[in-house]
């Protein structure tokens, strides 16, 4: 086995409902609009177009939850919530009909974002990368194995702050469904075991503050609490 020069970096894991062990994070890969009412509040066409990704490190995740510090360099941190998806084995050039198999089970997530960097990001051409990745930007809940993907295109999704309700839709509302974006993203990408997929959000994203409760669910999934300190 080879020698580092340094300590290799620690694998981040999520907790899974009914086992004692860890699910190993390897990626964490993001949809962008892939709900037309997002893609219509956020100002872009919902017609059918090619899903694209964004992609947050380890360091991002919020294993099960907890508490976070708002985030440095920001004045306008926003909420999405969403399916996440966990995959036990990976591959490229997937079909929409294997993909189904590589799943491991799913998850509440959050998909934080300073969105004024984001849109100074946009307007200037450059990458928005600083907008979605900093520390405990992507709050996952526990996984739950399994699952049928007939249910999980059925079930409600919500997010509320400080018990108000702001997103509220329903996952059979995703443009492109889980084993597409699966198949597509491994066109793209050499997935592999390990690796998570944020599937987008609804509408209704807005603004977090400090000192905020947040409470994800998705039906026949589970639920998520965040809170915001300073």
């Amino acid at each position: 086995m080879a020698e580092f020069v340094i300590p290799p970096v620690d694998v981040v894991g999520l907790p899974v409902s009914g086992s004692s062990g860890q699910f190993p994070v390897a990626q964490i890969y993001c949809v962008g609009r892939n709900y037309a009412d997002h893609a219509i509040e956020m100002g872009h066409n919902p017609d059918r177009e090619a899903p694209f990704f964004f992609l947050k490190p380890g360091y991002a995740l919020l294993s099960g939850g907890g508490a976070l510090s708002y985030p440095s360099m920001t004045q306008d941190l926003h909420h999405e919530v969403e399916l996440v998806v966990a995959l036990a084995r990976g591959g490229e050039n997937i079909t929409v009909h294997e993909a189904q198999d590589l799943i491991y089970g799913f998850a509440v997530g959050i998909d934080l974002t300073r969105r004024d960097l984001q849109a100074q990001a946009k307007k200037l051409g450059r990458p928005w990368d600083a907008g979605k990745t900093f520390l405990h930007a992507a709050p996952c809940s526990e996984l739950r194995p399994g699952s049928s993907l007939q249910s999980i295109h059925q079930a409600k999704i919500k997010l509320s702050v400080n018990g108000e309700i702001r997103q509220s839709g329903n996952l059979d509302q995703m443009i492109w469904k889980v084993p597409e974006i699966i198949a597509r993203l491994s066109e793209c990408f050499p997935l592999r075991g390990g690796d998570l997929i944020f599937t987008g959000t609804p509408a209704g994203v807005g603004p977090v503050q400090t000192g905020d409760e947040l409470h994800a669910e998705i039906e026949g999934i589970g639920s998520l609490r965040v809170s915001v300190k300073q």
